[in-house]
């Protein structure tokens, strides 16, 4: 079916929407990556089979109803996964296993009744409602609003839902002009960098001369421990094509490209879909409802580089060749794609733009703050006790996301830090708990927002090597295009090292600080300018765990191996020899009936007779 009218569309969503409401129970089974992994699919098939017999098995309230079995996208509570949301009720079944699907079946689809078990618990309280679980509680969920409550792959479930309203608005009732203008009037700030304003951007690719023009997404998330657009490309691709659309409309585009890293098989699996039903229905392709504008879709994969997340780098991968940036001017917008003006924006800002063209830009600057509107999705991941995906207004402080929405620090330990925006953003630690998390604020400390990703760490977490993990993910994503990123962030990663092998001096950070000023300032991409933003930060506020390694050659933690000794007690000490045995390197001296003693310039600190001593005699010393 391909929908040549506003009226045609208008039906088909009249038709999507009796079907939505025809199911009187709709069972959202979670189909993230994070659930898929722990068996997700497992509780679809169980549940699908036992749908088929819903006339026979369901008390249904009206004629014609029935149970929907979908799969959703990410619901973002990924600690407990896998889940099932049972929905008009607003049930939340969490880790369950197929085992659960009969009980579940029976107790909540036919009988309408809670399997208590199987949903969140704490201090004696059953939450029954998904939303009133502190998690979900202090949310919101615009941008995600639709993972986990329509079916991912259905796009009959996104227009019944509102979804391409937007397009039709922008299509048939707005200028190309009073698209960009109300883009620009919400401040809208891109959501995977430094947050440039979106409709300055759009604005300056509408004004060029040349006659082709390219928008591209920016698929391409590659920090540690962030899956925001991962989870949008596979929990609701078409809201992101939507955005898309718009943009082609605003600027007068009729390709466009979404550059996803080969990684998210799911999210390029969804996205296919989700075009080609798009392209069936006559919202992609050709005269696009009727009207004058046409627009073509394709999915281009990375290889994997993180560079590739740079606007330039990325483009030039798209056309085929190895993805390096560039000097600039020209920038994107001027000369993008095959040198052709450009919007490259990345998912989470795509996906805003649908709800800023139904509401207005009043609307959306009316949550977050002043100069940062709107929300942000954050990747909440480690030593916390709720991991997930979350979305919060912007300014919301790293307090309440933590310990509010996140539950506090896993095992009741101290709060330490806060890695913000992966390897291109810094370190911030308790004084920065109650600070407004927006563009600007986390500027003014040196740290950025990034493309979302928020690893929380505790009393247990050793600052220099968390510094050395991101400077050898960094130094490993380096294209090596230019000498100051290439040759700096190694040598950065050598002192960092040598520092966490206990060869470290003092001299050592200065020298980091030295590489860093000079890396920031003459690298040629953001990659290489925001390189040392861990490292400086690590500095600045944890110089006293720094000189810990490098004077005492002591690690407080206990994770720096190469910082602990091994020792044998005499008094506990048998002489059995096995010891001996086990040490790889000869470095045990002894004999039989006469005391071990280790020689610690052989030692490679494998701890094989930590574990081989029957008596208990062999200690490891920080």
């Amino acid at each position: 079916m391909c929908l040549k009218s506003i009226e045609a569309l208008n039906d088909y969503r009249d038709k999507s929407i009796t079907a939505f409401k025809s199911e009187t129970k709709k069972i959202l089974i979670c189909a993230g990556t994070g659930c898929v992994s722990s068996g997700s699919m497992d509780l679809y098939e169980a549940f699908t089979e036992m749908s088929k017999g819903t006339n026979v098995t369901v008390a249904l309230k009206e004629e014609g109803a029935s149970v929907g079995v979908k799969k959703s996208g990410c619901h973002g509570f990924c600690e407990v996964g896998p889940l099932v949301l049972i929905e008009p009720d607003g049930l939340l079944y969490l880790r369950v296993k197929a085992d659960d699907c009969k009980e579940i079946w029976e107790s909540t689809i036919v009988n309408d009744k809670s399997v208590e078990r199987l949903m969140y618990q704490e201090n004696n309280r059953v939450f029954e409602e998904k939303d009133s679980i502190p998690f979900y509680e202090k949310q919101t969920r615009l941008v995600l609003k639709n993972c986990g409550s329509i079916d991912s792959e259905s796009i009959d479930d996104y227009i019944a839902t509102g979804g391409y309203k937007a397009l039709e608005k922008a299509l048939f009732s707005m200028t190309n002009i009073e698209i960009i203008d109300m883009i620009t009037e919400s401040k809208l700030r891109g959501r995977g960098g430094g947050g440039f304003l979106a409709g300055k951007k759009w604005s300056q690719v509408q004004r060029q001369a040349e006659p082709q023009k390219y928008i591209v997404c920016n698929g391409d998330e590659g920090d540690p421990g962030a899956f925001m657009d991962r989870s949008i490309m596979e929990g609701d691709p078409h809201r992101m094509i939507e955005g898309m659309l718009i943009a082609a409309i605003a600027v007068g585009a009729s390709e466009g490209y979404i550059y996803v890293r080969a990684e998210y098989p799911l999210a390029v699996e969804r996205l296919r879909i989700a075009i080609k039903n798009a392209e069936e229905v006559g919202i992609l392709g050709d005269n696009i409802l009727g009207s004058k504008y046409s627009f073509k879709l394709r999915i281009n994969q990375g290889a994997g580089a993180f560079v590739c997340g740079e606007g330039s780098a990325l483009t030039i991968s798209i056309e085929g060749h190895r993805g390096m940036p560039r000097t600039k001017p020209p920038r994107t917008v001027e000369q993008g794609l095959w040198a052709k003006p450009t919007v490259l924006n990345n998912v989470e800002t795509f996906a805003n733009v649908p709800d800023i063209i139904n509401n207005g830009a009043e609307w959306f600057l009316s949550i977050g703050t002043e100069n940062s509107p709107g929300t942000k999705a954050f990747a909440l991941t480690g030593n916390v006790k709720n991991t997930g995906l979350i979305e919060v207004p912007m300014g919301t402080t790293l307090r309440e996301i933590i310990f509010d929405i996140g539950g506090g620090i896993k095992d009741n330990k101290k709060f330490k830090a806060v890695q913000i925006g992966g390897p291109s953003g810094g370190c911030l630690i308790e004084e920065h708990l109650d600070i407004s998390l927006d563009f600007d604020s986390l500027s003014k400390l040196g740290a950025m927002i990034g493309s979302g990703g928020l690893v929380v760490m505790d009393e247990d977490t050793c600052m220099i090597e968390i510094a050395r993990f991101f400077m050898n993910f960094t130094q490993n994503e380096s294209c090596g295009k230019c000498v100051p990123c290439r040759e700096g962030t190694k040598r950065m990663l050598e002192i960092l090292e040598r520092i966490v092998s206990g060869n470290g001096v003092e001299s050592d950070l200065d020298l980091l600080l030295e590489l860093a000023d000079t890396i920031s300032a003459t690298s040629l991409c953001g990659l290489g300018k925001s390189a040392p933003y861990p490292v400086v930060s690590t500095i600045k506020f944890f110089k006293d765990e720094y000189l810990s390694h490098i004077v005492d050659k002591k690690c407080r933690t206990h994770v720096c191996q190469n910082l602990k000794q091994i020792v044998i007690e005499p008094d506990l000490c048998k002489a059995c020899t096995k010891c001996m045995k086990a040490c790889p390197t000869d470095a045990i001296d002894g004999k039989p009936k006469v005391k071990h003693v280790i020689d610690q310039l052989k030692c490679i600190k494998c701890g094989a007779c930590v574990t081989t001593c029957p008596f208990n005699a062999i200690k490891e010393i920080f």
